[in-house]
């Protein structure tokens, strides 16, 4: 039986749709190789990789939001072109691509609408995975208020969901929420 193997996209048309150089990208192809050979990455893969990097914590439910937010064509698996394109965005996109970004992993159902429940779901799983025994402690509690605080914040007709537009206007006038988006872009 022979193994289905994924070919990327050509080099030229990744650099183009990018912001890395050819020798960033071949060295981030080599990598992604390396842990997936296929040239694909499955959710459980993906898991097991992204663990790694929070042992004091339980880091799956945020990589499966995480998973999510690269897996642009929702077939179950991230190709090279996907990772390369979301990591791009997050590591030298403009402060709003970064928003877009973020909006669309808050936006688990993919509505277009960050409610409670979503962001609740996604705060949960950042407070899992950086750990219970952090310091200082975190409260039980402290998922919840975050939500509360947020969508005073965010919700600005009050009509108990978060649009693009109001995510997008309320971050880029907080200093404390930009603040708090260079902190979960050290989380990824």
């Amino acid at each position: 039986l022979s193994t289905v193997r994924h070919q990327p996209e050509g080099l030229d048309q990744l650099q183009a749709q990018t912001q890395f150089t050819r020798k960033e990208l071949q060295s981030l192809y080599r990598g992604f190789k390396n842990e997936c050979p296929s040239g694909l990455v499955d959710e459980e893969t993906f898991k097991t990789i992204y663990s790694q990097f929070f042992p004091q914590g339980d880091a799956t439910t945020y990589a499966h939001f995480l998973f999510n937010a690269f897996d642009i064509d929702r077939n179950g698996s991230i190709r090279f072109e996907d990772f390369v394109l979301g990591l791009s965005v997050l590591l030298r996109g403009s402060v709003t691509e970064k928003l877009r970004w973020a909006f669309n992993l808050y936006d688990i159902n993919k509505d277009g609408y960050i409610t409670k429940e979503e962001m609740l779901a996604i705060m949960t799983s950042i407070y899992d995975m950086m750990g219970r025994y952090t310091s200082p402690s975190i409260r039980d509690d402290s998922p919840f208020d975050h939500v509360e605080k947020f969508f005073q914040k965010m919700d600005r007709n009050r009509d108990g969901v978060v649009t693009i537009d109001e995510f997008i206007e309320t971050c880029q006038k907080d200093e404390n929420i930009m603040a708090s988006m260079q902190l979960f872009e050290n989380v990824i």
